[in-house]
């Protein structure tokens, strides 16, 4: 058996796996406390973790950890979003607090990996992932290895800048398809309309006149219900995001991308059908036809199941178990 840990900027998901498929055997979620930074989640790993541990002998126990990482040595670069992990050399803590071996990965570099072992990409030798919620993160896996853990970052997808007018590095992909950056746009437009502008009022009424609670969620929905507003700021996100793709495409020429993350989830018509055409319109002409765009397979557990394959399939002993 194996431990898939996740540790996200909200969350803490703990779950045992035979690291062969997507089956859970056992799942703990614990929300953070982010106050208390990376001892608190420590401690809440050390409860849980020993118990897991115990009651099902893992043999190896899988990290994706929100932030950047030294994959291949262990060690945790920093998180963005809860303090205390700079330099932190998780894989040996693990070992000295619950007395087994553990791999590191970044969450989004496992959640590829579970794609491409469990999940949508489970059938070809070259896969892209792409999570595109608050920010956006890529992985790239090669018969079911996750390419780049020796370098700094890998697939950074989000952090490309969308021309060369981008100079600013704050002037990225993310920042024009990402959730905060789709309602960062959408927002002053809305300010600006008409009073009698009906597409814009029927925004405003979302959130009561309160634009600055506006989210990803409210915009999605309003797309797919054939809002003027949501669509063209939308189609700006998936156009962007298409050029990335694409640029990413001609360089890997992968079998498959698979795009996953809360602002994919409104579908077809808003999001991937705009997101084809636009890979399409700046892909390299050759490889326009030899690639699929699909949505990921896996839910809200993916980080976890990746975790798991991670653990699995770096365990030198697992054609022994």
């Amino acid at each position: 058996m194996y431990l898939g840990i996740e540790i996200g900027g909200t969350k803490l998901q703990l779950g045992v796996g035979v690291g062969q498929d997507a089956t859970l055997v056992d799942l703990v979620r614990c929300d953070i406390d982010r106050s208390r930074g990376a001892p608190g989640i420590l401690e809440q790993i050390q409860s849980a973790g020993k118990d897991l541990v115990t009651k099902y002998d893992i043999a190896r126990i899988g990290y994706g950890f929100g932030g950047p990482v030294f994959g291949d040595r262990g060690i945790v670069q920093t998180s963005h979003q809860v303090h205390g992990w700079d330099n932190f050399p998780l894989a040996e803590w693990t070992q000295q607090q619950l007395g087994v071996p553990a791999q590191l990965g970044n969450d989004c570099d496992v959640a590829s990996l579970a794609e491409a072992c469990y999940g949508a990409a489970r059938d070809v030798r070259t896969s892209f992932y792409v999570t595109v919620g608050t920010g956006i993160g890529g992985g790239f896996v090669i018969d079911r290895q996750i390419y780049g853990t020796h370098r700094p970052a890998t697939a950074e997808i989000g952090h490309s800048r969308p021309g060369l007018a981008a100079s600013d590095r704050h002037d990225t992909v993310e920042s024009i398809a990402a959730g905060p950056g789709i309602s960062d746009r959408l927002i002053p437009r809305l300010k600006a309309a008409a009073d009698t502008d009906a597409a814009a009022n029927a925004l405003k009424d979302a959130v009561a006149g309160k634009l600055e609670q506006l989210t990803t969620k409210h915009i999605g929905q309003a797309a797919v219900a054939g809002n003027s507003y949501a669509i063209a700021v939308y189609r700006e996100a998936t156009d962007a995001l298409g050029w990335a793709i694409a640029q990413m495409i001609t360089l890997l020429a992968p079998e498959m991308v698979v795009v996953g993350g809360g602002v994919s989830l409104v579908g077809e018509d808003v999001f991937f059908e705009p997101l084809r055409q636009s890979v399409a319109k700046y892909v390299f002409p050759p490889l326009a036809q030899s690639v699929r765009i699909v949505p990921a397979g896996l839910g809200e557990s993916v980080v976890v199941h990746g975790a798991l394959a991670l653990a699995a399939t770096t365990d030198p002993s697992k054609s022994q178990k």
